[in-house]
């Protein structure tokens, strides 16, 4: 029997001779009306069949008095958000292990989605930073339309969530949370006392006494001299440890207070709320999380994860950099202390950290955020350098050229001076150029300059819808091996 499904695609096929791609995933009916995505030449579109008020509502070409192909524009996006809710995005609280995926290209979603089917965790699709934002040249409600597109081909309907990452304005924070975000990342760094602990105790008495009376006073008469006892490891607040948290983190707490009771508790949806305390050159000590966790409970702000600065270095784009056995008794006491407070410890710049997931994953028990990004642009650069050799190389002579300028915007270590020139390898021995350390910064940080160039950018977005399943393929084996090894798939 010839179902309508069958005639939607048999039609199109007619209509378009031939040209037709169809993502039969994404079939779904709505009362009357029937949609599914196809992809016509290059260009994704939504082909819609009926009468009903789906149908009618979703702008495009009609191609018969109950047929129309419909282009994926913001408008449409929330004509399929209001139809099929598993299109919108969600929070999910403390006791679910979240993992962020940055997408800087805006076509990585569905490949991650099919990372996460057997998946304890769920995954923050839309995940991007204002830096990324302006790098890159989109906008929050794009970033959403990509992901709710990207959940509407796959038919996906466990769950995502739209995270607006590292955010330190009060005005991108109403953006985002105006846009529909369900988790915003607070990027205290600008609110953390810079280099207290070289100050000369002197200096550090002068700066404490400084903040006000009442202030000193509350925070003396509740730890000064103290100990708080968690998982078995006691912390005590002597004088000069309480002067040290205070300088660095009494306006962070502050700051974030004024977010979460002006912006966060006046959304009008659910949404999950990180605080990022990692982006600082000071490690955050045991004890400086136990005080920052203490201060927001006085505060009564429930945040759903936090990000300390952990010891070693988590650059991007590489495996983690430092002694292993100081960082399992660091990372042992931020766990302590998170599961202690009921939110869940959050590893940022978590992409590629391979040799330390095991240890994440045993230590928070699964309940965790990981937060990744240009690990999927790198992803794609991979896919230019096995399908499209010269593409690569241009990305590669890019990269080079603006290297010491993004490098302005990131931390890293790489080297371009120890990457063998691309001229030097035949195409084959492109992709390796993905698997070293330097030449993995150097193509991370350096992406805005490569979508700043017209040329660069359209090549790169045809080589990957040329090769989407490709695509998928080698995300599904990168970020898998991140999940497999934190212990969240199998």
């Amino acid at each position: 029997m010839t179902t309508l499904y069958q005639q939607m695609v048999s039609s199109a096929l007619a209509i378009e001779a031939g040209k037709i791609t169809e993502y039969p995933d994404s079939h779904v009916q709505v009362d009357q009306d029937q949609l599914i995505l196809c992809k016509i030449e290059d260009t994704k579109k939504i082909l819609a069949v009926g009468s009903g008020t789906v149908c009618c509502r979703l702008s495009g070409d009609g191609l018969s008095q109950e047929m129309k192909l419909c282009p994926l524009t913001h408008q449409n996006r929330l004509i399929l958000n209001e139809f099929l809710p598993y299109t919108n995005p969600s929070a999910f609280g403390r006791q679910t292990a979240t993992f962020g995926l940055g997408d800087r290209l805006g076509i990585a979603s569905p490949g991650h989605i099919r990372c996460f089917l057997n998946s304890s965790a769920k995954p923050i699709m839309a995940q991007q930073s204002k830096r990324e934002l302006d790098l890159t040249g989109r906008t929050y409600e794009q970033v959403l339309d990509d992901v709710c597109f990207a959940v509407f081909q796959e038919g996906y309907k466990g769950g995502f969530g739209a995270d607006g990452d590292h955010l330190k304005r009060i005005e991108d924070i109403e953006e985002a949370l105006e846009c529909g975000y369900t988790m915003i990342t607070l990027d205290c760094t600008e609110k953390i006392g810079k280099g207290i602990e070289a100050l000369a105790p002197e200096k550090k008495i002068e700066l404490y006494k400084a903040l006000s009376a009442d202030y000193r006073k509350r925070i003396e008469d509740s730890y000064l001299n103290k100990s708080v006892t968690i998982a078995g490891e006691t912390y005590h607040f002597a004088t000069d440890d309480l002067i040290d948290c205070a300088l660095i983190y009494h306006s962070a707490v502050d700051f974030v207070a004024e977010v979460y009771f002006n912006c966060l508790k006046k959304a009008n949806h659910n949404v999950d709320f990180e605080l990022s305390i990692d982006e600082t050159e000071s490690i955050t000590t045991a004890q400086g999380h136990l005080f920052v966790a203490m201060e927001l409970e006085y505060n009564r702000v429930e945040v759903t994860s936090l990000a300390p600065r952990f010891i070693g270095e988590f650059q991007k784009g590489i495996d983690y950099l430092g002694n292993l056995g100081e960082f399992e008794i660091q990372l042992r006491q931020h766990a302590s202390i998170a599961d202690h407070f009921g939110y869940k410890l959050s590893i940022h710049s978590g992409s590629d950290k391979f040799s330390v997931f095991p240890l994440i994953g045993k230590y928070t028990e699964g309940r965790l955020h990981i937060k990744t990004s240009g690990t999927n642009w790198l992803e794609a650069v991979g896919v230019a350098a096995e399908k499209n050799p010269m593409l690569y190389r241009r990305v590669h002579k890019k990269a080079l050229e603006h290297f010491q300028e993004a490098k302005k915007h990131y931390y890293v270590s790489g080297d371009p001076n120890k990457v063998e020139n691309p001229d030097s390898r035949s195409d084959e021995g492109l992709a390796d150029y993905l698997i070293d350390d330097n030449s993995r910064q150097l193509l991370h940080i350096t992406y805005g300059y490569v979508l700043d160039d017209p040329e660069l950018r359209a090549e790169l977005y045809h080589t990957l819808e040329q090769n989407e399943e490709h695509y998928y393929k080698r995300l599904i084996t990168h970020i898998g091996r991140h999940l497999t090894l934190t212990g969240l798939s199998e």
